[in-house]
């Protein structure tokens, strides 16, 4: 492992499991890396997340282009694969995956010994460029049907990709302009289905020399919530601020900007018990393909 990068880190699934149970209301998307994994145990995975959370589950697919990462896997060079053509690909087994069991396939009749229909149990019989999976799964059907697929997209392939599996995209705007260019770039992807979320770090405490993918927010409260507030006339959908220092940034997010975003009716004052992340998002219910087509 080179000795600049971090020797270790903890897996974001499993992070995001142990902190499902010890909270309610908050969504949790962690990213996994679709270039040295397979579908099906990432499916089972979310899927298992958005059980334990009670549909607060999401996915954001990440693509690695780097030859330090594929070394760790002991696998191929990724320089020339198309990677988020393989992308594409991965995140549509997954949710076919999801699909493979309908929502009621557990019937638990004690009369006849059976745990499943299984009837209500599909193959996907997945045979594409980069993937061959039959299925089904071997999880459940998740409470929210299809746990909600989240994208970082800074340039066009990336919209692309977004536009073709994804429910919610994260940008990285700067200013007024480049949120206009970002929003009609989008749009021409295919993505006009797509919640559009600005990335924007925070800095209070005016950390000029901190450096991010995003824009890097050192004003106060006031002049932050103005900010989302114009991105929203705009066509944003939404904001993920991302503190600079957690210790710092993070109190004066919940304490300060929350309460301004509530007063100006930009924020919610309470959580309606049982309500799944892809409802909060304003996301439609995401229906079974194969029940449809069983039926």
């Amino acid at each position: 492992i080179h000795p600049d990068r971090l020797t270790g880190r903890a897996d974001a699934v499993l992070v995001a499991a142990r902190i499902a149970p010890a909270t309610r209301h908050i969504g949790l998307i962690p990213v996994a890396t679709v270039t040295h994994t397979e579908p099906f145990h990432v499916s089972k995975s979310i899927a298992t997340l958005d059980f334990v959370s009670h549909g607060r589950a999401g996915w954001q697919p990440r693509v690695s282009a780097t030859a330090h990462e594929a070394a760790l896997f002991g696998r191929r060079d990724v320089s020339e694969v198309p990677l988020f053509e393989e992308a594409v690909e991965y995140v549509d087994v997954v949710r076919r995956l999801w699909d493979s069991w309908e929502d009621d396939a557990i019937i638990r009749d004690v009369s006849t010994g059976r745990y499943v229909d299984v009837d209500k149990l599909h193959y996907i019989d997945f045979t594409g460029k980069y993937f061959s999976v039959k299925g089904p799964s071997i999880t459940p059907r998740p409470p929210q049907g299809q746990p909600v697929v989240a994208a970082l997209a800074h340039v066009g392939p990336a919209y692309e990709f977004a536009a073709s599996g994804a429910d919610v995209v994260f940008v990285t705007p700067t200013d007024r302009a480049s949120v206009q260019r970002i929003l009609a770039e989008v749009r021409a992807a295919g993505g006009a289905h797509l919640k559009v979320l600005a990335d924007v770090v925070v800095s209070f405490n005016r950390a000029a020399d901190f450096r991010s993918d995003a824009l890097v927010f050192t004003g106060g409260a006031t002049e932050l919530v103005e900010l989302l507030q114009d991105w929203q006339r705009l066509g944003i959908d939404g904001a993920r601020l991302r503190p600079a220092v957690n210790a710092t940034d993070l109190p004066v997010i919940v304490d300060e900007v929350v309460p301004l975003l509530q007063r100006a009716g930009l924020f919610r004052t309470g959580y309606r018990e049982g309500e799944t992340l892809r409802a909060r998002l304003g996301l439609p219910v995401a229906p079974n393909r194969y029940a449809a087509v069983h039926r």
